[in-house]
C-alpha cells in the first residue's frame, strides 16, 4: 500500500490535497465552519533522512500555510506509512496527534499516548485496509484479530493512563461534603482555615482539611467543575505524581497567602474551599499553553488568561470570597510548573510540538 492507493479515500472523503517538496508526502485537508481539518501524510520508505525534528517542522509548516488561509483553527494529524511500526514510532513518540499504517500487514497502529479517533478517521482507515485488493480471507482474519487485540491492549493502557488523581481530589472533596451534611458543624470546626485557631492550638494541619471543606452545594460544583476539566488536562501532560504536588503546593501556598491577608488586615476569619488549589491548577495551565506555543486542549493563552483574570475580579467584586487564597494558587501553580519544566526535558519539549490542540 502506497499514497497513490489512499488518495481516492481523501476525495471521497471531500478532502484536497496540498503536495510537498518531498515525494510519497502531501496534506490532505477538508475546510469546516471552524476551521481545516488536515491530515499530513508521509511513507518514510521514500527516504532514511526523516526524523522527528523534521516531522514537527513540516507539521508546522503546514499549519502556517493554512493559517495564511485565513482560518485559525487547525487540526492535523500525522499519518506515517511504513514497514515496521516500531521503526516509525520514533517519528511521533511526542506526537499525540500521529498514527501509524504498517504496510507490511496492512494495519493500522495506535500508541496509548496518541489520539483514539480523529474525525471518525480510525474506522474509515480500518475499513480501506480491509477492502484493499489482494487481502485475502486469511489475510482479513489475521488482520481483523490484531485489530482486535489492538484495541483490546488499548483498552487497559487507557484505563492506566486515566487521570487517577483527579478523579480522586473531586471525589474526596464531594464525599466529605456528604459527611458535613450529616455531622454538622463538626469537620468545619476541626478542620477550617484560621489564624487564630492555629495560634491558639498549633493546629496547621488545617492547611491541608480547609482545602477539602467548602461552604455549600454551589461552592462545591464551581470548584469541582473547574478541577474536573482543567485537572486532567494538567495531569495528562506531567503525570500523576507531579500533578499531586502542584495541587498541594499551590493548596497550601493559597493557605499561607490567606493567613497572610489575615495578619495585615487584623481582619480574622475562617476559610475554607479547594479554591486556592484550583486555581494554581489554572496557573498550572497557563504555563503549559505558553509552553506549547499558545495552544493546548482546545485552550489557548488569551482565553485561558482572561478566564483567570475573570474570576479573579468576580472575586474582589464580591463578598465572603477568600481572594488572597486564589492570588497565592495561581502564583505557586504557574511557578511549579515553570520549574517543573525546567527540570523535566520531557515535559519542556513540549513547547516545539505542534500546535494541534485547538
Amino acid at each position: 500500500m502506497d499514497l497513490e492507493q489512499m488518495e481516492p479515500l481523501f476525495y471521497t472523503k471531500g478532502y484536497h490535497k496540498v503536495p510537498t517538496n518531498m515525494p510519497q508526502s502531501a496534506f490532505y485537508f477538508r475546510e469546516e465552519n471552524q476551521g481545516y481539518i488536515v491530515i499530513f501524510v508521509m511513507d518514510d520508505r521514500s527516504s532514511a533522512d526523516i526524523s522527528p525534528e523534521w516531522c514537527a517542522r513540516m507539521k508546522e509548516k503546514g499549519i502556517m500555510f493554512f493559517r495564511d488561509h485565513g482560518k485559525t483553527e487547525i487540526h492535523m494529524l500525522t499519518l506515517i506509512l511504513s514497514e515496521s511500526a516500531e521503526r516509525a514510532k520514533r517519528l511521533c513518540s511526542e506526537d499525540s496527534f500521529c498514527w501509524i499504517i504498517d504496510t507490511s500487514i496492512s494495519r493500522l497502529v495506535i500508541y496509548e499516548n496518541q489520539v483514539p479517533d480523529f474525525y471518525g478517521w480510525k474506522e474509515d482507515l480500518e475499513q480501506f485496509m480491509t477492502d484493499l485488493p489482494g487481502c485475502d480471507d486469511s489475510q482479513e482474519k489475521v488482520s481483523r484479530s490484531k485489530r482486535i487485540w489492538n484495541r483490546n491492549n488499548w483498552s487497559r493502557e487507557q484505563i492506566a493512563g486515566l487521570p487517577w488523581v483527579n478523579i480522586c481530589l473531586v471525589a474526596v472533596n464531594v464525599i466529605i461534603f456528604l459527611i458535613c451534611t450529616f455531622t454538622g458543624d463538626l469537620l468545619y470546626n476541626k478542620g477550617a482555615l484560621g489564624v487564630r485557631e492555629i495560634a491558639e492550638d498549633g493546629s496547621y494541619y488545617r492547611m491541608l482539611t480547609s482545602m477539602f471543606l467548602h461552604s455549600g452545594v454551589n461552592h462545591l460544583f464551581s470548584n469541582m467543575i473547574v478541577l474536573y476539566y482543567v485537572g486532567e488536562i494538567v495531569e495528562k501532560k506531567i503525570g500523576h505524581i507531579l500533578y499531586a504536588v502542584i495541587y498541594f503546593l499551590s493548596g497550601t501556598a493559597g493557605a499561607v497567602f490567606s493567613m497572610g491577608y489575615e495578619f495585615l488586615t487584623r481582619n480574622y476569619y475562617s476559610s475554607v474551599g479547594a479554591s486556592g488549589a484550583v486555581f494554581g491548577v489554572e496557573g498550572a495551565v497557563l504555563m503549559l499553553v505558553i509552553m506549547y506555543h499558545g495552544k493546548l486542549e482546545y485552550m489557548t493563552t488569551g482565553r485561558l488568561a482572561f478566564a483567570i483574570v475573570f474570576s479573579l475580579y468576580c472575586g474582589f467584586t464580591g463578598s465572603h470570597v477568600n481572594n488572597a487564597a486564589h492570588v497565592g494558587g495561581v502564583i505557586m501553580g504557574f511557578a511549579s510548573m515553570a520549574v517543573i519544566a525546567m527540570l523535566c526535558p520531557k515535559i519542556r519539549a513540549g513547547k516545539d510540538k505542534n500546535r494541534n490542540e485547538n
